[in-house]
């Protein structure tokens, strides 16, 4: 199933998310490329504002399909016009918490997730990524007591 994502509804769930909203704006590609390979999924993103010069309009990094809003516009009337030029709508997941966005795109057929859900949905596909990480070895906690204690064991 493919996912149009409502990026600036995602970044909103994190903490701090505003005071570098370029830096939010790549972690969550990044997060969505993750999200993409290990659900094997579709992603097309879309966020409000102008294009970000290490991912303009149109680019695709690593298959997530990256869109802003038209100049003058905003990412939820770009979101409509995606959702209605779609051929397969119901098969289509909106992630945003716009109600009057979600409210159109239940209209028109679709699925919506709203972003705190799809940010838990991340989350754990994160979380799974860095246990698969993680080396298969037993942590020895004397030498990590004293490591941090000083002892020159």
């Amino acid at each position: 199933m493919p996912y149009l994502v409502d990026g600036n509804n995602v970044m909103a769930q994190t903490v701090g998310w505003h005071s570098d909203k370029a830096a939010a704006r790549r972690r969550l590609i990044q997060n969505l490329a993750r999200f993409l390979a290990a659900r094997r999924v579709k992603v097309k993103v879309v966020f409000d504002g102008a294009p970000d010069d290490e991912f303009p309009e149109g680019v695709k990094f690593k298959s997530v399909h990256v869109l802003y809003a038209r100049p003058g516009s905003d990412a939820d009337t770009r979101i409509q016009e995606l959702i209605r030029k779609s051929s397969s709508k119901r098969d289509l997941i909106v992630v945003t918490s716009d109600r009057s966005l979600a409210a159109f795109a239940r209209r028109q057929g679709t699925r919506v997730v709203p972003a705190g859900q799809f940010r838990k949905m991340l989350q754990e596909v994160l979380g799974a990524d860095s246990k698969e990480s993680a080396p298969d070895r037993p942590i020895n906690v004397e030498d990590w007591m004293n490591y941090f204690n000083g002892s020159d064991h």
